[in-house]
């Protein structure tokens, strides 16, 4: 990118909104319903801080969370679904065993969390795919994710929301799905990054040696900053946009280290205004959910920092989205020429 198209430092923020969704492989239900039932007072907080701060943020949302209720889920499931080798991965099976809707299970709908995003300047609505979907693991295919992202595409499209971005679940990338993602307009993906600590891999690879670094790493810098600048994305969608840093929960165990934690991170972002580069901050909002307070004021901190730059004239914030539109409006024709209208991204999809 030429580099007058980029003068100051980016901000970008993505969130992986999930609520039970995301982690049903792992815990029991009764085990996450207090951080469950918490998410919905601290994602008013969050929005609260995003519209102050003048903060731009894409939420990648998990397809079934747009359900109204049971019936229009079930209806909504697609086609083709992923035949996993570990049967638990696979949400499809539970379908049929939750709440009516929302008010009666608010740990599978989200409508109202979403009415909420979209009346929030400056907030896009992503994709975290339909059914929270694993792209490396056993048993799952390339029909099947596509499958899966016009049942996403289909739902969103009720709310009159076109996804354009998307967050891989586990940021589980998949290159050999890039291509779907391109058929389906959508114009970029957060990538988990290229250091050895944060590459992509299935569940069961993972190891507690990294998990061990990764949590050192966002106290202490050991990999580095994980900024990119424009000029070395590829030319053409879906564009990677890689994860810089995610902001994790406040640990009481760690507490004497807290201040480290919004240090690490704030040290990012000026080091990306700086250098006039792009930092893709990233959380989960469940995540943030218990000990609200310390985490609030953790996110409050670094989006004062940020304004400070902002206002200095060093930085600005960007949705996946508008980063996607910039490129786009930098590489054309090569790019993705004229994006469709919700009415003709419906009708594709049949």
């Amino acid at each position: 990118m030429q580099q007058e198209c980029n003068q100051k430092g980016t901000l970008v923020i993505s969130l992986d909104l999930e609520l039970f969704w995301g982690t049903r492989d792992l815990y029991r239900l009764d085990d996450q319903r207090e951080r469950l039932s918490q998410v919905r007072t601290a994602i008013p907080r969050i929005l609260d801080l995003f519209e102050r701060h003048g903060v731009h943020a894409t939420w990648a949302t998990v397809g079934f969370l747009f359900a109204e209720n049971r019936r229009e889920l079930l209806q909504a499931v697609p086609a083709i679904q992923p035949e996993y080798s570990r049967c638990e991965l696979s949400p499809y099976p539970s379908l049929t065993q939750l709440g009516f809707d929302e008010q009666e299970d608010p740990y599978h709908y989200g409508a109202s969390i979403i009415e909420a995003v979209l009346n929030t300047p400056h907030q896009e609505i992503g994709t975290h795919t339909f059914s929270h979907f694993y792209c490396l693991e056993d048993g799952q295919t390339e029909a099947a994710f596509r499958s899966d992202l016009e049942a996403a595409a289909r739902m969103a499209a009720k709310w009159k929301v076109q996804l354009r971005s998307l967050v891989f679940p586990r940021n589980q990338v998949n290159p050999g799905y890039l291509c779907t993602l391109k058929d389906l307009g959508i114009q970029s993906y957060r990538g988990a990054g290229s250091n050895w600590i944060y590459r992509e891999r299935k569940r069961s690879d993972e190891s507690q040696f990294r998990r061990a670094v990764r949590l050192l790493d966002a106290y202490f810098n050991l990999s580095g900053h994980h900024t990119f600048d424009l000029d070395d994305i590829g030319p053409e969608a879906p564009f990677n946009f890689p994860a810089s840093r995610l902001l994790r929960e406040y640990s009481p165990a760690l507490r004497i280290l807290e201040p480290l934690r919004v240090a690490r991170i704030c040290s990012g972002l000026n080091y990306a205004a700086k250098t006039q580069r792009v930092y893709h901050l990233w959380f989960h909002p469940e995540e943030l959910a218990l000990n609200i307070d310390q985490n609030m004021r953790a996110l409050r901190n670094i989006l004062t920092r940020f304004v400070q730059l902002r206002d200095r004239g060093e930085m600005e914030s960007l949705g996946m989205a508008e980063l996607s539109a910039r490129m786009m409006a930098r590489n054309r024709p090569q790019a993705m020429g004229r994006e469709p209208s919700v009415r003709e991204f419906a009708q594709r999809l049949g």
